[in-house]
């Protein structure tokens, strides 16, 4: 993200309550703003500590859009886990086609499904065209970096491809102000693989993050500029 010459904006959000951090930068070719924003360090557990998990999802991306109503399009780039059985490996970028949580289990009528909370993501057939190499499918999200018995069987509900702590979260906040939201996501850890998650996920995540940075500027040149319709 160097290229786009990324600038630390000091209480972006207006209130030093907030732990959020943001940079933003312009797109060269295109012209347009990029803003990015990090969920910044928990205030009460550590500076070591990063503040994972829905919570923070929303609350940034809501407050974010807020403070820039006129944001075009939100990417949610980050890591998950993958499951074999949809094809996944170690490195995997997907773009995903929607979300859905796993972990709110509302045994109610009318409530079940607003739990599962399964939301699309923008379609991008151009950008899956133009880079093969990327896969496709639904991001499953919870509060928990494992997952349960239980949890397995709601994944395989919601058909999911890779699963995360925030994507469903963010496409919620993006639904409230009616903005187009799009995973790009890198796998560090197989979910139904014989590994402990916290293992694979350490040994893993520099190498996803180095995929990552290689795979976010591709989206970026492809979306920034662009219609939807060229998406």
């Amino acid at each position: 993200m160097k290229s786009y010459d990324l600038k630390l904006v000091d209480n972006f959000f207006g209130s030093k309550a907030v732990p959020f951090v943001a940079f933003q930068g312009e797109h060269s070719e295109s012209g347009s703003q990029v803003t990015v924003l990090t969920n910044g360090k928990d205030g009460v557990y550590g500076t070591k500590v990063d503040n994972v998990g829905t919570v923070p999802a929303a609350l940034v991306t809501f407050l974010a859009l807020q403070k820039i109503p006129e944001v075009d399009i939100v990417l949610n780039a980050g890591t998950c886990g993958g499951f074999k059985r949809k094809g996944a490996e170690i490195g995997n970028v997907f773009i995903t086609s929607g979300v859905a949580n796993h972990d709110r289990r509302i045994a109610i009528p009318g409530f079940t499904e607003y739990g599962i909370g399964k939301l699309e993501s923008i379609a991008t057939p151009k950008l899956i065209e133009t880079n093969k190499d990327f896969k496709v499918g639904v991001c499953t999200t919870s509060n928990s970096l494992d997952k349960t018995d239980e949890d397995d069987k709601h994944m395989i509900a919601n058909d999911a491809s890779v699963k995360d702590m925030e994507a469903a979260a963010i496409a919620w906040a993006c639904a409230l102000h009616q903005k187009p939201y799009l995973g790009i996501k890198v796998v560090t850890d197989i979910v139904d693989g014989d590994k402990p998650t916290q293992e694979e996920f350490m040994e893993n995540l520099g190498a996803a993050a180095q995929s990552l940075q290689e795979a976010l500027p591709r989206v970026l040149n492809h979306v920034c500029g662009a219609s939807i319709s060229d998406l």
